[in-house]
């Protein structure tokens, strides 16, 4: 499984890309701090690049983070994604 590294506020993090996937012409990834089963995941927003990397945010329109998860679901047909939103 892919990891890759974000800068968090100066600090460095990886995380395990679980699944990417398309959605209206944006680019959307869900990952995960580790790669059990329960663990905590993100879903997160491609918004562009800076001198060759890509910058992701949180999706913060509720509309548009139902329709997300809904596709990772299918995708990822036997996990359940909790929505806290």
């Amino acid at each position: 499984m892919e990891k890759i590294e974000f800068d968090l506020d100066g600090e460095k993090k990886e995380f395990y890309v679980l699944e990417s996937t398309s959605l209206s012409g944006r680019e959307y990834i869900l990952v995960a701090e580790s790669e059990d089963e329960d663990s905590e995941a993100f879903l997160l927003r491609e918004d562009g690049s800076e001198s060759g990397t890509a910058l992701y945010s949180e999706i913060e329109d509720d509309v548009e983070l139902a329709a997300v998860a809904d596709v990772f679901e299918k995708l990822l047909e036997d996990t359940t994604i909790e929505r806290r939103f």
